[in-house]
């Protein structure tokens, strides 16, 4: 009888690896990502355009399913940060404070960080500090 891995090699943290999302021209919305985050352009794997970030977790966007808006967080140090920032309203880019976008141009308090839209109407979040800490 053969033995669960986990027996042979004992416990595995559980890790994220990638997330699939959903948008109607993965060429552009991964493009728009990798560019306003600053990482490395995205690379094409099977049917997907995949975006990788700091921690090993990819962004695979697939544009065959029809768009299905998410939300994205992204967790920056403050150097980042301010280089993201930058990029976004270079761009003309509106941001809100909030997920409701009610706080327009506005950066929330926990840390900083900000709200703002892909072109395929992701709401992608960018903060110097994860909640609760």
């Amino acid at each position: 009888m053969m033995r669960p891995l986990s027996e042979i090699m004992g416990p595995m943290a559980v890790q994220l690896n990638h997330i699939i999302v959903p948008v109607a021209d993965k060429e552009e919305a991964s493009r728009f990502l990798a560019e306003i985050l600053g990482l490395d352009p995205p690379v094409r794997f099977g049917p997907f355009m995949c975006v990788e970030t700091a921690n090993g977790v990819s962004l695979d966007y697939d544009d065959r399913w029809g768009t299905v808006p998410g939300h994205y967080a992204f967790l920056v140090g403050e150097e980042e940060f301010d280089s993201i920032f930058e990029r976004v309203v270079s761009r003309g880019l509106e941001y809100w404070a909030d997920p409701a976008h009610q706080r327009a141009n506005e950066l929330n308090d926990n840390g900083r960080g900000f709200y703002f839209e892909d072109p395929a109407g992701n709401n992608l979040e960018v903060l110097t500090r994860s909640y609760g800490s």
